[in-house]
């Protein structure tokens, strides 16, 4: 049997998304856009199809206008193959009248959307992390070792460890699972993760959130057994090692959980390194996202170094360094950007819209002459004027004000904003 008829794939949008605010004020998480042109979930949905998976749900129940749009004008396959993405909503039912409580009770919600497609497994998986990975191994690896749950889990050093659930790993099976342990304990903790990743101080197996169910278990499970456990990470999974074969998959990749601001703004910067963990550049691992119809970037005097530009962007600024650059961005004369994420527009403005914007005295859509932009995200469609200062860093305290929000010291222009000419932060 093929891996495309044995798999449905589960993706999870994740809850409100606070602590990626304002990222997340009209969009949700897996809607953020990402690397300049994608949007998280691209990145997901993308492994599955990597992987032969090409039924997949995206659950969510948050701002999804945004994510719903994206999903349904990228993803199209052919009338005559069996393949989908389908976004299921949080919806109040007669028997169910509450909206998605946690990860296990969005899956166990929608069950029913899920039962009339035949598979053996279901992967179930977040979506907003970065990694690429083919989870048709995973798959072999539940097979062969008889199975019941396999986890995906990542080795990782004592600083890391109290941050994720560890699990503790004997001959390829887990034997107990610890939710963020204190580092007092950790020593107890420790798993082997093969000698190579020892040396490096990587003792412990994180779970990265990824799951292979056999289809009747999570049915049984979420419908009966457990049926008022809400989380997987904190409820399902730990009481069901002491009944079931819960396999660990080790996988020793990049992989980074896209929770808050400063790993979001990490993780995309880091891709403008000469060979990035992350591998954009790749034939046989391609991420996958809406094909937009935009003429090519069009550079003129401008000094780049490490930056990645996407597709229609007109850029005059004197200099761009260890920055993305996402579509549609403009960036005026004498402008200088530094390890900064622009995330560019959703259209083009004409002439006569630029004219009109400034007989209104409004700057023009992106960012304007002679301006410095350090340590920053701007959001999307943003009209930043001339002579602007934005100089992000821990110097600056955390706030949350009409047309920005500081975090970590990175300043993030909120979506939308307009920054009049001479401003300076």
């Amino acid at each position: 049997m093929s891996i495309s008829k044995e798999v449905v794939a589960v993706i999870l949008g994740g809850g409100a998304g606070s602590r990626l605010y304002p990222l997340t004020a009209s969009r949700s998480k897996p809607a953020v856009p990402i690397a300049g042109k994608y949007r998280l979930v691209d990145i997901p949905i993308s492994n599955c199809m990597n992987s032969s998976i090409n039924r997949m749900f995206v659950l969510t129940q948050f701002n999804s206008a945004s994510l719903n749009r994206h999903i349904k004008n990228t993803y199209h396959f052919s009338a005559f193959s069996s393949a989908f993405v389908d976004i299921l909503a949080a919806e109040q039912t007669p028997d169910n009248p509450t909206w998605f409580q946690g990860t296990a009770d969005a899956v166990r919600q929608s069950l029913r959307h899920i039962a009339p497609f035949d598979s053996d497994y279901v992967l179930i998986l977040s979506g907003d992390q970065l990694y690429q990975m083919d989870f048709s191994e995973m798959l072999d690896n539940h097979k062969k070792n008889g199975a019941d749950i396999s986890i995906a889990t990542i080795p990782v050093g004592d600083r890391e460890a109290p941050e994720f659930g560890i699990m503790k790993v004997t001959d390829g099976f887990i034997t107990s699972f610890v939710e963020k342990p204190k580092k007092e304990v950790l020593g107890e903790w420790i798993s082997d993760t093969g000698e190579a990743m020892h040396q490096q101080g990587r003792k412990y197996l994180a779970s990265m959130g990824i799951y292979i169910f056999n289809r009747k278990l999570l049915f049984d499970l979420l419908e009966d057994e457990k049926k008022d456990a809400t989380d997987f990470g904190k409820e399902i999974i730990p009481e069901s090692i002491d009944n079931y074969k819960v396999c660990s998959y080790q996988y020793e990749g990049y992989w980074t959980d896209i929770g808050n601001i400063y790993s979001f703004f990490e993780a995309n910067l880091s891709l403008t390194q000469d060979i990035p963990e992350f591998n954009l550049f790749d034939n046989s691992r391609a991420i996958y996202t809406r094909a937009r119809m935009l003429p090519p970037a069009k550079i003129s005097g401008t000094t780049l170094e490490k930056t990645l530009i996407a597709e229609g962007s007109i850029i005059n600024a004197s200099r761009v360094e260890n920055s993305v650059v996402g579509i549609r961005s403009r960036i005026g004369h004498g402008t200088t950007v530094v390890s900064s994420y622009l995330m560019g527009c959703d259209y083009f403005e004409t002439i006569e819209d630029m004219n009109s914007a400034r007989a209104k005295g409004l700057p023009i859509l992106g960012i304007g002459d002679r301006c410095y932009i350090k340590n920053a995200i701007v959001d999307k469609n943003v009209r930043i004027g001339d002579d602007v200062r934005i100089n992000g860093g821990p110097h600056l305290e955390n706030t949350d004000h009409a047309l920005y929000t500081i975090k970590d010291g990175i300043v993030v222009i909120k979506k939308g904003a307009v920054i009049p000419s001479g401003f300076v932060l």
